[in-house]
């Protein structure tokens, strides 16, 4: 006779794979050079390949099928973004995900007089 804990257990992980693996995957972003000037490549996971993906609310072209990847001139994502933004919105088979940007890619410090790196 299964014991209550291990059917507990099983109920669990069934649960847990029914979800499509994609689901959790937020996108990411990295900061590219694209000919003369800088760009955002914003790189992400979908179920559906033919679906459309937006940031901020703005159709992008993307590139590939389920993994899929998008290059956005950073000019065109600070058009697009609130100043100083930590963020920004990425729609994907109509979920929403948060995906966060380099650090200080919308900040305007014009007069940076230090930058201290460390080492772990």
């Amino acid at each position: 006779m299964p014991r209550p804990l291990t059917l507990a257990l099983g109920a669990a992980l069934a649960c847990a794979f029914s979800v499509p693996a994609m689901a959790g995957t937020k996108p990411s972003t990295r900061l590219v050079e694209c000919g003369a000037e800088s760009c955002l490549l914003v790189t992400g996971r979908r179920s559906d390949p033919a679906s459309a993906v937006s940031i901020n609310g703005y159709a992008v072209p993307v590139e590939g099928g389920r993994r899929w990847r998008a290059v956005v001139p950073v000019e065109t994502v600070r058009e697009w973004s609130d100043p100083y933004a930590r963020t920004i919105t990425v729609m994907v088979d109509d979920n929403v995900k948060e995906a966060l940007l380099p650090i200080g890619l919308l900040g305007h410090a014009h007069n940076l007089a230090m930058l201290v790196v460390r080492v772990k």
